[in-house]
């Protein structure tokens, strides 16, 4: 079974910076696209970042200039570092990747748990 794993989470005041990570496990042939996405309470999940195997980023306009995701694509780990926080990126931050299955060779969507960034003073 694969699997997605965050971690990093917790809460920060304003200004502050936090650095979340995913760790992809089970049996795996590739991992292709990898991201972040974040739902608020009361609102829509919402893409914050996105990468390529090949490293091409994609940012949402919310966060470029505060956010860097980046790939240990060896290690099958995504990050996403983000700084200047501000109040409005309270949500919960969910990985999401596709993922050849290394038995059936399948692409699965895969999403983590989540994990909850709040950000207040």
């Amino acid at each position: 079974q694969v699997q997605l794993v965050e971690s990093g989470g917790g809460w920060v005041q304003p200004g502050g910076s936090l650095r979340l990570s995913c760790a992809a496990s089970g049996t795996i042939f590739s991992v292709t696209a990898m991201g972040w996405y974040r739902q608020a309470p009361g609102k829509e999940r919402e893409l914050v970042a996105s990468i390529t195997r090949r490293g091409l980023t994609n940012y949402a306009d919310s966060v470029k200039g505060r956010f860097t995701i980046s790939r240990d694509s060896a290690k099958n780990i995504l990050y996403v570092q983000m700084n200047n926080l501000k109040p409005e990126d309270t949500a919960v931050y969910y990985c999401n990747a596709l993922i050849t299955n290394g038995v059936t060779l399948v692409d699965l969507e895969v999403w983590g748990q989540g994990t909850l960034v709040t950000v207040s003073s």
